[in-house]
Formats: C-alpha cells, structure tokens, sequence
C-alpha cells in the first residue's frame, strides 16, 4: 500500500479498544457513523479518497513488495514470464537468444578450426598432400560466424560446409540444430500465445461508466450496464461483483479490504447473460445484501467499491476471458435508471451505443435502505391481513346464523311430518320435505 492508504488505516488503534467496539460508536480521526452487517462492523465516512483496488480497465492496482526469491520463481515458469511481459521486453528476449547462440556456437566453430591449424596456410585439395580443414570457406572469426547462422537457421548457401576432418566440429553442428530447433519452438510457441491471448478481446467489452440505485418490481436494485461491441459472441457469458470495504470484527481486528459477493441472480441461473445486446446487470438488495442498510445519505459519505466481472469464452478460440470493472460509492447515482439503447429498425434491431453510458433520474425512489423500506411495510401487510381475517370471521360469524336458522326451520318442518299424514297419502308434501333435508345436509357439511 502507498503511504496515503496507510495513514487512512492507521485509525485502526484508534477503534481497537480493550472492550468490543459498539456499532454505533463513531470512529476517530473524521470516520463518521459505523454500519452494523451481520456482526460485522463497517467504517464510513473516510477524509481521503479511497484509492481504487480495481481500475476502469480492469487492471488490479496491486504491487508485490518483499518477495522472497522472486526471480527464482518466475524463471521456474519462464513460459508463463514471457508470455506475461510486455511485447517490447519479448521482441527483445527473441533477439538475444537467437544472437546469444549464434554467437556461441561461432566461437566453437573459430576455436576448433584455429586449434585444427585451418588459419595457418590455405586450405588446398586432399590429393596434393595438405590436410584438411575443419570447415570449408572460413578464413576467420566472421567466416565461423556465418557458418553458425547458416546452420541454426538451415539456410544451407552452398559454401561452407563442416568436413570429416573434426569430429568436434561434427558433434558441434550436431548441437546446434537441436538447440536451434528448441529455441524456435520456445520462441513461436510463446509468441503465437501472446498474440491469441484472449485479453485484448476485453477492448471490445465495456461497461457502465456509472451503477445506479432505483426500484424495480417493488424492490431496491443496484444495476449497472455491460455490452458487446463485437458481433462474434462471449460463449457461457456470466458476471460476478464483489463488494470491497475495510470493517472491524467483533473481536476488533481490523481488515482493510474485505470482499464480500453481491447476488446477481447465480441461485435463479440469471447471471448467464447472452450478450448479443446490452444488458442491465441487477443486484437486488435485500436481507442477504451487504447494501441491506444503505440509504441515500450513507452512500453519499460511504467509502466503499464495487468490482464487477464479466467472464466467458471467446467465440472465434474457445479461451476463457475475463473483463473487469469497479465502482466506487461516488460513481453510484441513487434514483436513476438508464436510457434504452436498442430499438426496433424495420425488420431488425439497432443499439444506439451513444446512450450507453447515460442515465436519467427517477424522482420517485426513495431515500430509504431497503431495510427500512421492508420495516415500513410491514405494519401495513399485518394490518390488511387482520382485516381479511375480520372479514372472513364476519362472513363466518353469517354463515353460522344461516346454519341455525335452517336447522330451525328444519326442526318445525319435521314436527309438522309427524302430525301429518303418511307420505302414501300426500306424496306431494313426502318429496319437498326430502328435498329441504338434502339442502340442509349439503349446507351443513361445507362447514
């Protein structure tokens, strides 16, 4: 960490009292009101600005310092080092090792034909009685020097060529070509896995410039907008966002940069995106949300960020590729919504890119949390429940008195039966009294 985000994090002795910290106590040195999350106490309110964990082009503002034998490890993964490495650095790592060798091997060449005595008188024919020399055409360092490049790259002029005469010069030429061999696979191997290095297909990916906070379908979202400027699609496309903040535990350990997942819809599966248009990201904040007590004055004063993550694979190679993005508290506009950006063109659809990043506001939404909206809700969802209980209970309280009235009248029905006559002598009188029986027995047996 830089020397400014140390000294914001200094007040960490401040807030480590021998007792546990209370959620409401106000920090020292300008840190304002504490949020209490699920017995995680969370600082608001820093006098610096935060610096960012992740910058706007995905790149983690992160450097390693006091590592131990760091050169050690990465020459172990030298592949994996040179393919990480800016293109300047390569370029140049190619270069020298083909000169390196090059060079080497020249001078093997120069020492085996100096110490055959190849230098001393010129070479002649094998039947006038002069040796040999150990490789043809060379007359000197620069002679030794071709005939290495010549060997390594397998151009092959015709000219110089080794002879019997050295067999060190032989096993020489021998080492050099599977040298040579090695150095040109290593070299195109990492070469062409640099070029087909899905990370500049994240150039073509963008996100919002800004997230926003406003209702939709009755709940309280955190949304932010990612797209596609390349018709090749991003295969099994899904996001992901974290929230960082620095909170103190219970036990009054201070982390400074805690990562905590929002939910943006992994349990229902719609973090899977198909992302031929662009699309709004939703986090909705509810009981599980680290935003769960976040009203419109805490975010104006809160200090916190939010990465985002797109990951999927690259259409036209099948490698994985990750984009990322952040957002601090500050980039986060309460009560707005974005403009569309797709619209319907004849027979097809346009997106308007222009109006990627704007947004527009929405008066309506309100300043709470959304732990607050839910608490205020909740009196009027009881109180409605209460009144369709007193009404069903009414309803019921009806009923019952039909119920009695009938078996009432049905009680005078059956006295007046008995003292009739048979029901031989007035079938007529015989049915409707077993008619009105029926009716009671059904009405009876709904309750």
């Amino acid at each position: 960490f830089s020397l400014s985000v140390v000294d914001r994090y200094s007040i960490v002795s401040d807030i480590l009292p021998e007792e546990e910290p209370s959620a409401a106590a106000p920090t020292a040195r300008g840190q304002g009101v504490m949020n209490d999350y699920n017995g995680k106490i969370l600082t608001r309110g820093s006098s610096q600005v935060r610096s960012r964990f992740v910058k706007k082009n995905g790149q983690c503002n992160v450097i390693f310092t006091n590592m131990e034998e760091k050169r050690q490890r990465y020459l172990a993964d030298i592949f994996t080092t040179c393919v990480d490495i800016r293109w300047r650095y390569l370029l140049l790592i190619f270069c020298t090792s083909f000169m390196v060798s090059w060079l080497f091997f020249g001078i093997i060449f120069y020492t085996a034909s100096l110490a055959h005595g190849d230098f001393e008188e010129q070479p002649a024919a094998k039947g006038d009685g002069l040796r040999m020399p150990c490789i043809l055409h060379v007359q000197g360092f620069v002679g030794a020097l071709l005939f290495s490049m010549e060997t390594q790259t397998t151009i092959g002029y015709g000219w110089r060529c080794v002879t019997e005469e050295c067999p060190v010069a032989v096993i020489t030429v021998v080492v050099q070509s599977i040298v040579g061999c090695i150095i040109d696979s290593f070299m195109i191997g990492t070469i062409m896995a640099k070029m087909a290095r899905p990370k500049k297909r994240n150039q073509t990916l963008v996100f919002s410039k800004n997230a926003v906070i406003a209702m939709r379908d009755g709940k309280l979202c955190l949304m932010w907008r990612v797209g596609n400027l390349r018709r090749s699609h991003i295969v099994e496309a899904h996001v992901r966002a974290q929230l960082i903040r620095s909170y103190v535990t219970a036990e009054g350990e201070f982390i400074p940069l805690e990562q905590m997942d929002l939910n943006v819809g992994y349990d229902e599966g719609t973090d899977r995106l198909f992302l031929v248009s662009p699309l709004v990201i939703v986090h909705e904040i509810d009981r599980d949300s680290p935003l769960y007590t976040l009203s419109r004055a805490d975010l104006e004063t809160d200090d916190f960020e939010i990465v985002v993550i797109l990951e999927g694979m690259v259409e036209a190679t099948a490698m994985t590729t990750q984009f990322r993005s952040s957002y601090l508290a500050r980039e986060i506009f309460w009560g707005h919504r974005f403009e569309p950006v797709i619209y319907e063109d004849r027979d097809r659809y346009k997106v308007d890119y222009g109006r990627f990043h704007k947004t527009y506001e929405v008066a309506s939404t309100p300043h709470l949390s959304a732990k607050e909206l839910e608490e205020d809700l909740i009196p009027r969802s009881l109180s409605a429940f209460c009144y369709e209980n007193e009404v069903a209970l009414s309803c019921g309280e009806e009923e019952d008195d039909i119920f009695d009235s009938s078996q009432v009248a049905g009680k005078e029905k059956t006295e007046e039966r008995r003292t009739s006559k048979t029901p031989e002598q007035h079938p007529a009188r015989a049915a409707e009294d077993l008619q009105s029986s029926i009716y009671i027995y059904e009405f009876s047996g709904q309750f």
